[in-house]
């Protein structure tokens, strides 16, 4: 039976998200790396990286010939902003319609962009590029109705957004100047509409958060199982616009996978299949045009995604490799023999040293260097330190086949030279992922560019792409004359075809934000050709946004773009929806 009471969540994300976020970074005003009393330390207790890092600080010191306590100076809290472009009619409306809004500052800079580097640097210094003129907070799918109608008339620009964590620009406000921008923050839609357990089914408004959804579902006993990196920021709504992917896909699956139905708002009306189903075949699947949308045909508001039940039983485990070569082939075993665990995400050297950096107890992988010892005296292994890589993993289910499991993946990484490097290691290595964009927070503190960009590509060309990418940054580096950097890459989704591989890239240059950032972004660039040429995607998980559009157009071939254009047509004509994301601001801003 179904439960159709609809359930108000009491949201994660305050109206005033200057309250509790930070507006000129990622995350928690109350969390952060920073360095104090001669060391660098992770404030707050929101996650378990806690204690002096000691040996981070040293390897920053040594790695890019600084201190960590040249840091640059604060940010300042933005006192004066610009003028909003007023469109009195459409203010009137809303107010008739009791529609909540707000034209201040500080609500229009938390709503104005994502969490891309030029995105955070432009906070920073108080460039504001474009910012929103109202902020709207929609509270049900019948105000999107109207809001939609109200744009329609009075020719504003809809945003829609959620969590504003996009590292793509989808969510960055677009520069146009002779239009009246909304932002529709849809956080305060965040119901669950219904639930049934027979089914294993619920209905969601898509301005939910991730922790709200899981926190809501366990009290049923149920998990959504989507755990992207922002997990604890992003929206549903914001999943489905960007066909979003999790560390947990390999049990439940992809955005696309877990959504069942989608209600969305164009300007012609609402888009939603009359159904729920497990299958259908009716032509093509026009949940697939809002998969993948990021905001320019419409905006979505409800959602039927798959529930399952909370596993019995959640293990952690690592894995340590002998070279990063060794582990890649490891985990193709285990895709082709579709042996995947819940979660198995592969880590390369630098990294594997950077983990150990960030525990104060003496790394994440904590006393594998003195086990190493032992294997090289008796001649039982051959591992180099500077060499290995290594593997968190996450089990789950019941505690039977979870030990079936365990034992199918240790012994197929054994083959491979594997050895296992612990449960504590594998939960510590999985939980570090929510702290990375702290530390890229922190490095651009010191003026070190930190960032990371993904793809997915088949099988015989990862290794291939790995290297080539590599050798793309270092020959883009030496062009500039960087001499302190460091490159890495991890595996962290697979499939039969292939894998999605990412790229981390720091370095540090002159003591000037803006000269690095352009440098940044013209490396990326060169990377992102070496990563197309080399038969890799524009993106696996990211989306396009403004930030890749102009490779658009060639990977999706020009008839694609047509057919793109021509959906774009249809729904919103008159470009309500003029996010600027896919085909660029340049393409799609005048109206169609």
């Amino acid at each position: 039976m179904a439960n159709t009471e609809p359930t108000k969540i009491t949201s994660i994300f305050p109206k005033r998200r200057q309250d509790m976020w930070r507006w000129d970074g990622w995350g928690y005003k109350d969390s952060q790396l920073a360095y104090r009393n001669g060391t660098v330390t992770f404030v707050g207790d929101r996650y378990p990286l806690a204690g002096r890092l000691d040996n981070f600080r040293d390897w920053v010191f040594d790695m890019f010939k600084i201190h960590p306590s040249q840091t640059n100076e604060a940010a300042t809290l933005p006192t004066e902003f610009p003028e909003p472009k007023r469109n009195e009619q459409f203010l009137a409306a809303l107010k008739d319609y009791g529609i909540d809004f707000s034209e201040d500052g500080m609500d229009r800079i938390m709503r104005s962009h994502g969490q891309t580097l030029q995105d955070v640097q432009n906070m920073r210094v108080h460039n504001f590029k474009r910012l929103p003129d109202v902020v709207v907070w929609p509270a049900c799918h019948e105000q999107v109705v109207r809001l939609v109608k109200l744009a329609e008339d009075h020719d504003i620009v809809l945003i829609p957004v959620g969590g504003n964590t996009s590292v793509s620009l989808a969510s960055t406000t677009p520069q146009i100047y002779d239009r009246t921008i909304a932002v529709l923050d849809m956080t305060q839609m965040n119901r669950m509409l219904w639930i049934s357990k027979e089914n294993m089914t619920a209905c969601f408004e898509v301005g939910v958060i991730g922790q709200d959804i899981e926190r809501e579902l366990n009290k049923h006993c149920y998990t959504l199982g989507h755990e992207p990196d922002s997990h604890e920021f992003s929206s549903l709504g914001g999943w489905i616009a960007t066909r979003a992917s999790g560390m947990k896909k390999n049990r439940y699956g992809n955005i696309e996978d877990i959504v069942k139905r989608i209600k969305m708002v164009t300007t012609k009306g609402v888009l939603e299949k009359q159904f729920t189903a497990p299958r259908y075949s009716i032509g093509p699947d026009f949940d697939h045009v809002m998969f993948g949308s990021e905001g320019t045909l419409g905006v979505i508001t409800e959602a039927v995604v798959q529930i399952r039940r909370v596993p019995d039983v959640r293990h952690y485990e690592s894995l340590v490799f002998p070279n990063f070569e060794s582990g890649v082939r490891c985990l193709r075993e285990v895709a082709e023999k579709r042996l995947q665990p819940t979660s198995i995400r592969l880590i390369d050297n630098i990294q594997f040293k950077c983990a150990t950096l960030l525990d104060p107890a003496g790394g994440v992988f904590t006393g594998v260097k003195e086990f190493f010892k032992e294997f090289y005296l008796s001649k039982l292994c051959g591992f180099d330190i500077d060499r290995i890589a290594a593997a968190t993993v996450m089990f789950e289910g019941d505690a039977e086949s979870v030990a079936i499991h365990e034992k199918q993946i240790f012994a197929i990484a054994k083959k491979h030279g594997a050895i296992r490097g612990g449960e504590k290691n594998g939960k510590k290595g999985y939980q570090l992922t929510f702290v990375v964009a702290y530390i890229r927070d922190f490095c651009w503190d010191l003026n070190i560019v930190g960032e990371s960009f993904e793809t997915a590509v088949p099988w015989d060309k990862c290794l291939t792409l790995y290297n080539n990418v590599r050798a793309c940054l270092k020959r883009e580096l030496a062009k500039r004359g960087i001499q302190y950097y460091a490159i890495s890459g991890r595996v962290t989704q697979s499939y039969d075809l292939g894998c999605c591989v990412y790229f981390y890239l720091l370095f540090k240059h002159l003591d000037d934000p803006a000269m690095s950032l352009k440098m940044f972004m013209e490396i990326e660039d060169a990377a992102r050709d070496e990563i197309l040429a080399c038969g890799g995607t524009l993106s696996h998980h990211h989306g396009v946004g403004k930030l890749r559009s102009k490779w658009y157009p060639a990977v999706v071939s020009q008839v694609g773009v047509g057919l793109y254009r021509a959906v774009k047509q249809e729904l919103d004509p008159n470009n309500i929806f003029a996010a600027g994301n896919l085909l660029g601001e340049n393409q799609n801003v005048s109206k169609l």
